[in-house]
Order: C-alpha cells, then structure tokens, then sequence
C-alpha cells in the first residue's frame, strides 16, 4: 500500500481513501527526494546522469519482449467526464459545500450510473476495471462501498441545490426557453421488504411488478427535454393528487414562469387538478379521460372537417415510421373556455382494443370470483356485496360502463349481462382521443403536436429505467432511495447533453449506441524493457480508431483521454 501511494503522489494523484500513517511516510519521503533532486540538478553531472538514466525519449529495449497491462475501458468514462465539466457541476457542488473528495466521489457515482449502472456496493471494482482512476487523476485503489454510501447521506440534503444550480446552466448553456413544461409520473419497485422506508408501498405499478413495494418519481422536462425538477413520492401516490407539490418543486428550481404551458397525461384530466395549474398563472394541455370522448361520439363520426397530420419519426428512435393522425376542432360547447381537439389514429385502434378486451377479461375474472363467494356464502350481507360491485366497477371503469352487473336476491347470486349498444359506441372510439388545452390561440395542429411532445418525458424514463438502470431499488433508507434517484437524474443531464448534442449536428443516436462504440478506446500500461535491465512503463490512453474521432469531433472534446505518465522500474 505504502510503495502504490507514493507513487500516486509523484504522479499527482490524490487520495480517495486517507491513511493519516501513510501520508506522513509520503510526505516526508516526497520532501527528501526532492531535496536530492534540487541539489543533484545544481550539478553538470546530475545531467550526464538523467539522459544515461533512461529518461531521453530514446530508449533501446527488446521488442520481443514488450508487453501490455492494466487495460481499462476508458471511451464512454472520458465523454461522461468532459459532459460534467461542460455542465459545470463541479463548481455546483463546491458551492453547496463539497470538497474535492465529495465532489469526485459524486462524480464517480454519477459516471457509473451512466456508463455501467451497478449498486454502490458493486460500484469501487467497477471503478477499478475503468480508467476512471486515470481520467479524474485521482487514486481509486483503495475506494470501498462505505466511502460511497457516507456519500450518499452528505449529497441528499442538497439535491434541490444542485439541481437548481443545473436548470441555471443548462439555462444559459444551451440558451433554453422554458415556455413548455412536460410532467410525467411512474414507479419504481423495490427488492426487499423495505420496512425502513415509510414511503415504500403498494400502488398502481408501471412496471407490472405489483407484488413489490414501490416509491412514485414525478418528473418535469422543458420543451428541449432538459430535466428541470423531479420529486419522489409514496408509492401509492395516484398522479392527480401530485400536481401542486410537483409546481413547488418546479417553482423552487427554476423560479415561477408566468404563461408557459403545462403538458400532462389523462391521469391529471380533473377539473381541480387543471384548476389548480390556472391559479398557478400557468395555461394546461391534457388527454381527456375515455370517458369524455363519449359526447363527441357524434362529432367522431362525421366525416366533415377532418384534416390529416403526419407525425414524422423521433430522433431518439430512427426506426420508428411515420404515423398520420386525423385531427379536427370540437364543436364550441357554452361556458368550456378551452379548445378540445378530436384526434383519430388508425395506428392507436389495435391497442386500444387490446386494451380494452384485456380490462374486460379481468373483469370478468373478477365477476367469476366475486360470484362464487356470493353463492357459497362467503359473503352474505347484501350491503357488502354492491360494494364489492362498485369496487370492482371503479377498477375497470373503461369496461364496466357496457355490463350490467346486479345481486339477484332471490336467487343470491351475481348477475351481469353486456350492453350489445354500449359496447358497440364503445369499439368504435377505439383509435379516438381527446385533447383539452387552455391555449386557445394555437392552431389544432400546433396543439397535437405539442402535446405529442409528452413522449419525450416518456423517453426520459425508459432512459432512466433502461441504460440508467433506476430499478430495481435495493436500498431499505428513504434518503438513500431519493439520492439514488437523484443520481439517475444526474446521469440523465449528461445523457441529454451528449444526445442533444448530436441531434444539433444533424447526427439520430442514442448514448446506448454511443456507449458501445466508445467500449473500444482503452488506457493501457505499455511495459517497454530496456537494454540496461530496467524496464520503462508508460500509463497512457490508445489511439482513438476513426468511429472514436468521429463521436469526440461532434461533442467537441479532446481525443487524449489521459497525460501519460513515465516510470522506470527495475527488473
């Protein structure tokens, strides 16, 4: 340990992990060859006998014998760490009040989540299979899980503070409207019983894991699809409920922005919820529940005034085809004051129907079970069994409105029959929604689009779930839940920095892609032995291939991932 930490110190390295014992020796060792040195130089032999010495970039040495070590993978690290610097969030967190220490840990952290997730415990032997170490100069040989989970505890107060100092300079960097809010919700589950953490529960899973407890992350992206808040809520959090947290959490990061528009999904399409964001001085767009596209069944029949609009594909997902989609202006109905916008798209009546038979099926499982314990006399009071009906009503609310389900208490049993008519009206809006917004001044077409636009923070998510790997959550501690979290979303800024990046040179990738070319530029130890016996070893980064130089040309970054270092060792 003693020979690796000096020579991190003569290469300049610092110290992860301190060993005050250890330290001392350096010190004192570092000040006596330095004094050698001074009073070796003041000589004309001192010259003679650095270029004997082997330190002339001439050297002879037996090529049959040269050798490579300590190949670390060091591409996507190097991008990861030249996004970090161009986000400036070194200097966020030296103003939150990090060291030097914090903020590389933090850093580390950050990286890993989005160059090769794993769990904190995990975290230092990945640090030790990259060049991380080399890339950051710093000494990562003694780095354990429990400097990494200490840190985890020392970031969670100032997460609002760094993600208020990142909506700055991202502000500024990228010279950012923010005219558009999109916010989203979705879950994410836990492995363990998570008796710590009071905000773990069962709820409404995305994830289709409903056997596991879960936390609710609501995130809000601007129109460019910068991340500009997110907060962590108890898993059974339903969507419409967390709107007025989500706008302090918004306000606090980026201050109140007057008039800009709020995008949300249909789980929000409730007039308190839509109420709430007007008296925030804020316009709304939302997706009308199924329900609401009832009174326009006539209006989607009409074949007058439709006008079709293509929906060219994403620039996230370059295989996606090109959709049309009919949209027309609904019918002005007195005291709205707001524009709905019919929308009709042949590529949405498959899953729709897919949707709808599959909610069907379970509710007539749910029938079937609640039926038999009627008629075994498992449930017997008449009272408790309409509200086991309402019950299962309420969760199947796009189904259950074309089944008449009734007790017959004469014959004790469970009855229902399907409205042949309901269900009919019911198949042909399938493909039809409905758009609600308060921006009257946009055109239709400019309100579909902008609404389409939600997918972005869909994207965001499938990001954060997929490269980013938020779940599962194995942490059992609520604060180390949320900087998990938190961390995934730190990840994501330099995930949009490099694939927006891109996007603006013209280039349709994704980091995945980025990632896996970038596995290929490796820093190597090059051991090169002498004539003289001793052998030279050069620590130093491969030539970057041509795909290299191409992807390091777009984002603007140097090609040299590391300065080499030199040293003679004998033999």
């Amino acid at each position: 340990m003693l020979a690796k930490r000096f020579y991190a110190a003569l290469v300049g390295q610092q110290s992860l992990v301190p060993n005050p014992e250890v330290d001392a020796i350096v010190e004192r060792s570092s000040s006596a060859l330095a004094r050698s040195l001074s009073s070796r130089s003041a000589s004309p032999e001192a010259t003679v006998d650095a270029q004997t010495s082997g330190d002339s970039d001439v050297v002879a040495v037996h090529t049959d014998r040269v050798e490579v070590e300590q190949v670390r993978e060091a591409g996507s690290v190097h991008v990861a760490h030249q996004m970090w610097e161009r986000l400036g969030i070194g200097d966020i967190l030296a103003k939150a009040g990090f060291d030097a220490k914090a903020r590389t840990l933090a850093e580390i952290l950050t990286i890993n989540r989005l160059v090769r997730p794993c769990s904190e415990h995990a975290t230092p032997d990945w640090v030790r299979r990259t060049a991380i170490g080399d890339i950051l100069g710093v000494d990562v040989s003694k780095l354990g899980d429990d400097a990494l989970y200490r840190h985890l505890d020392e970031l969670h107060p100032q997460r609002g503070a760094i993600e208020r100092g990142l909506v700055e300079r991202e502000r500024s960097l990228f010279n950012l409207e923010e005219t558009l809010l999109l916010y989203d919700m979705t879950s994410t589950y836990f492995e363990g019983r998570c008796d710590g953490n009071p905000a773990a529960k069962r709820g409404y899973s995305r994830d289709h894991r409903g056997d596991c407890k879960q936390v609710v992350v609501g995130l809000a992206l601007d129109g460019d699809g910068f991340p500009k808040a997110h907060e962590v809520f108890d898993g059974n959090t339903i969507d419409r409920t967390s709107i007025a947290a989500m706008l302090d959490v918004l306000e606090a990061r980026m201050g109140k922005r007057g008039g800009a528009t709020v995008v949300v999904d249909r789980g929000f399409a409730y007039d308190e919820t839509l109420a709430e964001i007007r008296s925030r001085g804020y316009h709304y767009m939302v997706a009308g529940r199924p329900g609401e596209r009832t009174p326009y069944l006539d209006e989607f029949e009409d074949e007058d005034g439709w006008r079709e609009v293509v929906r060219e594909p994403s620039p996230r997902n370059p295989a996606q085809t090109k959709s049309a989609v009919s949209i027309k202006r609904a019918a002005r109905r007195a005291g709205e004051g707001e524009a709905r916008i019919l929308c009709h798209s042949e590529g949405r009546v498959e899953k729709d129907r897919a949707i709808r038979e599959k909610h069907e099926g379970r509710l007539l499982a749910d029938l079937e079970k609640l039926g038999e314990r009627v008629t075994k006399g498992g449930l017997r009071s008449e009272a408790k069994i309409h509200e086991a009906i309402g019950r299962i009503k309420e969760r199947y609310p796009r189904v259950a409105r074309y089944w008449e389900i009734r007790f017959d208490a004469s014959a004790r049993a469970l009855v229902w029959q399907q409205d042949e008519a309901k269900k009919e009206k019911a198949t042909s809006l399938d493909g039809c929604y409905l758009i609600r917004t308060s921006r009257t001044d946009m055109t239709d077409e400019e309100i579909w689009r902008t609404y389409m636009m939600l997918t972005r923070v869909e994207n965001a998510f499938r990001d954060m779930k997929g490269p980013l790997m938020e779940r599962p959550i194995y942490h059992q501690l609520q604060r180390r839940v949320e900087t998990h979290i938190f961390l995934c979303v730190l990840a994501y800024h330099l995930l949009v920095c490099v694939e927006r990046t891109f996007l603006g040179a013209g280039i349709h990738t994704s980091w995945e892609a980025i990632r896996d070319a970038l596995s290929t530029h490796q820093v190597v130890t090059v051991l090169l032995p002498a004539t003289d016996g001793r052998t030279l070893r050069i620590r130093k980064g491969s030539l970057p291939e041509p795909e290299h130089k191409e992807i390091y040309r777009v984002l603007g970054i140097p090609e040299k991932l590391m300065t080499p270092i030199r040293e003679w060792v004998e033999t």
